[in-house]
């Protein structure tokens, strides 16, 4: 299997976007990264979405972008996760380019979120929950999350308090993310007091919806070398490769898990996204997590092997997950504060990623960043797709 290089990234602000379409929206950030790479074609273009089926009646996205961008005949069509669509379809695109079958390829994450009633959107996020076991009963994605909070509060005795610096520490970023919906910093009293959703979860412990897509554009890395003579840099920035990619699966359903409190899956990508890149968690300078909740941020932590089981939030409590931290996460404003256009995120995540390794990351750059991890859940932890990038 070939190395595979990341040569461009194009993303549009998380938003609510009433004057764009679905297409438009992917085409912006296409054109993007297309600009970005000094390239006008692909071979494949790989969409990552959750809802367009439901909120926006639209399939095929594939051949929609495809011809939307001028692509058309390229081979294209949608990859879907859940809210891990982002990912999953760069993995496919990845497959793709480093088995051989492809030279080139585009890996675009889309989701349009806010022109449905909330509580149609709701209904449509549930579907990534198991209908016949959790849906059934009532159960919205907050409320499945709030259960595990629940849990967790009382199984390792912290206070909900205790979760206000991931929060805190995400909008603190996405203040200097022109990108970023929730530009705004908060305070621990403003978590205190912020209005309750399902206990113990309230709206600064959720991630915002959006309408937004980023996308990625992807090489071999040898033709990228053989282009620049040998040189690690593209276009005077530093040439970024893809460690490892991996992904695993746990039950849809949170009660069918042997332990409700370990995100498995998250384990498991982890684990084998270490071997394929040779490194361990200590060398991974940031972590673009899946802080759709504030409680998935202290289990992703404790499962990836930066936190030991039940002390996550002692992480952020400690500022280790701030810019200068032992593990800076959230770097761009994460989920909770850039927004979670649900199938576009797991590309935004890869596209901060790459700013951060290229040192494009103003004043949230991570100081000299050279490993960095992203992983994209797709449910409440059933789907779990990790990436490792570096300088190459």
């Amino acid at each position: 299997m070939r190395e595979i290089a990341i040569l461009g990234i194009g993303q549009t602000p998380v938003s609510e976007n009433f004057e764009q379409s679905l297409r438009e929206i992917a085409g912006e950030a296409v054109f993007k990264a297309l600009e970005d790479a000094g390239r006008q074609t692909a071979d494949g273009i790989f969409v990552g979405n959750m809802l367009s089926g439901i909120l926006n009646k639209q399939e095929n996205l594939g051949a929609l972008i495809a011809d939307w961008v001028g692509l058309r005949g390229a081979e294209a069509f949608k990859v879907e996760a859940a809210c891990g669509s982002g990912a999953a379809a760069l993995r496919t695109a990845i497959m793709a380019v480093a088995s051989g079958e492809l030279e080139t390829a585009i890996a675009v994450g889309v989701e349009k979120m806010t022109e449905t009633k909330g509580v149609e959107t709701t209904e449509a996020l549930a579907t990534a929950a198991d209908a016949d076991y959790e849906v059934i009963h009532g159960l919205s994605f907050v409320a499945i999350n709030a259960l595990v909070m629940q849990r967790y509060l009382h199984e390792y005795g912290w206070k909900h308090t205790d979760f206000a610096a991931f929060s805190i520490n995400s909008h603190a970023n996405a203040i200097h993310n022109p990108y970023a919906r929730l530009r705004e910093p908060i305070t621990e009293i403003d978590y205190q007091r912020a209005r309750m959703i399902a206990e113990p979860i309230n709206l600064l412990d959720a991630s915002p919806i959006g309408d937004g897509a980023a996308a990625l554009y992807i090489v071999p890395l040898d033709s990228v070398r053989r282009a620049s003579n040998g040189n690690h840099r593209n276009n005077g920035r530093p040439l970024i490769k893809i460690a490892a990619s991996a992904a695993a699966t746990d039950t849809l359903a949170i009660h069918s898990r042997r332990d409700p409190l370990w995100l498995s899956a998250a384990e498991k990508s982890a684990r084998m996204a270490y071997q394929q890149a040779g490194i361990e968690p200590k060398d991974i300078d940031l972590f673009e997590l899946h802080d759709a909740f504030s409680i998935m941020a202290a289990l992703s932590l404790e499962a990836c092997g930066f936190a030991a089981r039940g002390q996550g939030p002692r992480l952020a409590q400690e500022g280790e997950i701030c810019i200068h931290g032992r593990i800076p996460i959230a770097t761009r404003g994460g989920l909770k504060a850039r927004g979670h256009p649900v199938g576009a995120t797991g590309i935004y995540q890869i596209v901060e990623v790459v700013q951060q390794l290229r040192g494009e990351a103003g004043a949230t750059q991570v100081p000299d960043a050279q490993i960095g991890m992203a992983q994209n859940i797709g449910g409440s932890g059933a789907t779990i797709i990790t990436h490792i990038l570096r300088i190459a």
